[in-house]
Order: C-alpha cells, then structure tokens, then sequence
C-alpha cells in the first residue's frame, strides 16, 4: 500500500494521458513512432488514414507533451517526446497480445 495519497491533479492528468491514448489512432501513432520518428505522411500511409485525420492526432498528442516534432526541410519529422509513455503503451499493448506456447505450458 502506498504511503501517501495520490494528489487530485496528478490523477487527473494521469486519466487525461489514458485518455488521449484511449484513440486507437493515437496508440498506434505513439506505437510506430516508439520504433522511430516519421513525418504525416508515412504515419498516414501505415494507419491507412488520411493526412489531416493523422495530422489532427498528432497535435493532441503534441499538446500534450507526448510527442514533439522537428523540421527537416520542408518536412515535419515527428517523435516520441516522453519514453515513459513508450513504456506504457508497449505493456499495454503486451499484456494483450496471447502468451507463448512455452510460456502457457510452462
């Protein structure tokens, strides 16, 4: 058991971060972008969205603090800007994928 209690600001931004990766479009931005940055137009080619759909996703999550984004040329090149959020999604996303043969055997 914890020794102190949460703080009711720390909950409520903790919910909105669950919130903003509660959009199956976002998950699977901050997925691909967890493996490395890409600009609108590969993370809408691999989402099979449009650019401003995948564009739109992307400022949330930029606002958030969760990704950020850099220039290149006339390109945006957009990438995780909190590893923290990384490691959720990835064990989030394990604890759905099915166990190993070995594993449920074991």
């Amino acid at each position: 058991m914890p020794d102190e209690p949460l703080a009711a600001d720390l909950l409520q931004r903790t919910a909105a971060t669950f919130g903003l990766l509660s959009a199956t479009a976002r998950l699977h931005i901050m997925w691909l972008l967890a493996e490395d940055e890409r600009d609108v137009g590969t993370l809408a080619a691999e989402l099979g969205q449009s650019v401003a759909t995948v564009s739109h996703h992307l400022a949330k999550l930029k606002l958030a603090g969760l990704v950020r984004s850099r220039r290149d040329g006339k390109r945006q090149i957009y990438l995780v800007d909190d590893p923290h959020v990384v490691e959720i999604v990835r064990l989030a996303v394990r604890h759905h994928q099915p166990r190993s043969r070995e594993r449920r055997t074991g």
